[in-house]
């Protein structure tokens, strides 16, 4: 009889079977309060269904499906007629069937709907990141479309449906479709009023024929997409439908589908327009303005999508270690363990908190609330996302070389870590369009100054960083090549706010004396150890039998 040579010990067992949403404190916490009660018990019981679909092992299987099997394109038929159609592994389309089924692109008009969809997209989001953009692409479009009343009629129940259908058609005969977007070109990237791409007017009613190029086009598999042009009174929004009424298809060459960083179960690619038939959105010359609403939300999702790939990643570290044993003892009782979970675990929590803010905000839709906006969504895109890399790469390396292994899943997490920071503008550009709104919309910062005054008095610490930001505002000299700055503190500030109010004191504590305090190292795990991170750590930990 062969010998037993690998007997299996001290490995974790899969964390598979659990409730994404109910093992989350922070998540439940926040979903509570900004919703009123009817919705609230409504909210709950999906998104527990969601977050028992997230965890469980048939949908991860599905993730790892769609990112080991990516999209490819087909430009022609067998016949030689040009299709441009971009086929997915059945996984993809399991998982944005779930994805429309559980309303995620569905906010508009329901009450507590952003509140709730962006819990919803959190918690999706943990089981697989590359089908977001779809989603988010559809929920964005509808403030676009609103500018025209008679777009909006037609194609918002479409974007708003439950109901997924794949296949190209006509969209008025389709229970539900979704959107893409194409904003930038080779030339121009952030700078959309360098695109060359032209619209050329075919009668009073907003009928356009395009020509031109897109540099990135998201969700190519889309039923329709808004896209920017040039027209004669300059840049404009337009809606290009894939198949037209009649049932041909528009011209909508896909040239290639780009390789990317990212996950790899998404599609993003090159498109050209030769006589596409589009319809126009709002005023002729005024394409930014119509297309800001899209973006303003796609931003959001931009944030919530860094806290989901954060709180995953967190998730997998804390798992780990608490089952991994070394040096005598199990690694999330380590000291010097413990405190780099800690770090993490605050961080994520941060993240989440703003999010659900901005949600609620949108929420409200109230004319205070707008303003607040206006700052909080360019500042909390910029610094959320860009915190998601290094916690991604540190909670990696909690799982040591099993972390570095395909399998584990962290490796699928850090790859698309950095997506966010860049999609939808990356930091410069989110940087100085917070300039602007200081200097355009004195609105915006006294409604933000509002928000973070609710704390005033609460902790030293978040009162002193307070007063460093309004130093910072008050002084306007070389503000360009310090708006980085500003807005990492603006940041900061809005974050220990909204943990101090609503976070458990042991969050707040943290957060204020490593982020705000200045007793902190340049690396995670540099916390006070005088502070109580053990809750901290159990606080973001599955609890035990929920696996």
């Amino acid at each position: 009889m062969a010998a037993t040579t690998h007997t299996v010990t001290n490995q974790a067992p899969p964390l598979a079977g659990y409730d994404v949403y109910a093992t989350d404190p922070a998540l439940v916490e926040g979903v509570a309060r900004h919703l009123a009660p009817e919705p609230l018990a409504e909210a709950e019981a999906e998104l527990g269904a969601l977050g028992r679909a997230a965890g469980s092992s048939q949908v991860q299987e599905w993730a790892a499906q769609a990112n080991e099997n990516p999209p490819r394109l087909r430009t022609h038929d067998r016949y030689g007629h040009r299709i441009d159609e971009v086929e997915f592994h059945p996984a993809w389309h399991r998982l944005l069937g779930k994805a429309v089924a559980a309303g995620l692109t569905d906010a508009w008009g329901r009450p507590g709907g952003h509140v709730r969809r962006t819990a919803g997209f959190y918690v999706w989001s943990q089981a697989e990141a590359g089908h977001g953009c779809p989603v988010s692409m559809t929920h964005a479009a509808v403030p676009a479309l609103r500018t025209d009343p008679e777009l909006a009629a037609a194609w918002e129940p479409l974007l708003t449906s439950h109901l997924y259908e794949r296949e190209l058609r006509p969209a008025a005969g389709k229970a539900g479709v979704l959107f893409g977007m194409g904003m930038t070109e080779k030339q121009g990237g952030s700078d959309v009023r360098a695109n060359t791409t032209q619209a050329r007017p075919l009668d009073a009613a907003g009928e356009y024929l395009l020509t031109g190029h897109k540099w990135f086009c998201s969700a190519p598999m889309s039923d329709g997409f808004l896209v920017l042009a040039q027209a004669p009174a300059g840049l404009s929004c337009f809606l290009v439908p894939r198949v037209l009424p009649d049932g041909t298809r528009n011209a909508f060459a896909i040239q290639r589908l780009k390789e990317k960083l990212g996950n790899r179960s998404n599609a993003s690619a090159e498109v050209e327009f030769d006589g596409t038939w589009a319809r126009r959105v709002g005023e002729e010359g005024r394409g930014v303005r119509t297309i800001i609403g899209m973006v303003a939300a796609t931003r959001l999702d931009c944030v919530t999508g860094a806290a989901a790939v954060m709180r995953q990643a967190l998730t997998q570290a804390v798992h780990h270690t608490a089952y991994r044993s070394a040096f005598g003892g199990r690694l999330i009782d380590k000291p010097l363990m413990r405190n780099v979970l800690a770090d993490l675990a605050v961080e994520s929590e941060a993240a989440l908190t703003l999010a659900l803010r901005l949600a609620a905000a949108y929420d409200a839709d109230t004319e205070a609330e707008r303003a607040f906006l206006r700052l909080a969504v360019p500042v909390a895109k910029f610094w959320v996302t860009k915190r998601c890399t290094p916690v991604v790469a540190e909670a990696l390396e909690c799982l040591g070389g099993n972390g570095y292994v395909e399998e584990s899943g962290l490796p699928r997490l850090l790859r698309e870590s950095p997506l966010n920071s860049i999609w939808e503008g990356a930091g410069n550009v989110q940087a100085l369009d917070v300039l602007r709104a200081l200097q355009r919309e004195p609105m915006a910062l006294n409604a933000f100054l509002r928000e973070v005054g609710l704390a005033r008095g609460a902790d030293h610490r978040l009162d002193a960083a307070v007063k460093g930001m309004l130093t910072e505002l008050a002084d306007l000299e070389g503000i360009e090549a310090r708006a980085r700055r500003l807005v990492e503190r603006m940041a900061l500030v809005l974050q220990g706010s909204l943990l101090v109010r609503f976070a458990p004191p042991e969050v707040a504590d943290v957060f204020c004396a490593s982020r705000l305090g200045g007793d902190w190292g340049s690396s995670f795990g540099t916390l006070p150890p005088t502070l109580d991170l053990a809750a901290l750590v159990e606080r973001a930990r599955v609890p035990a039998g929920a696996e």
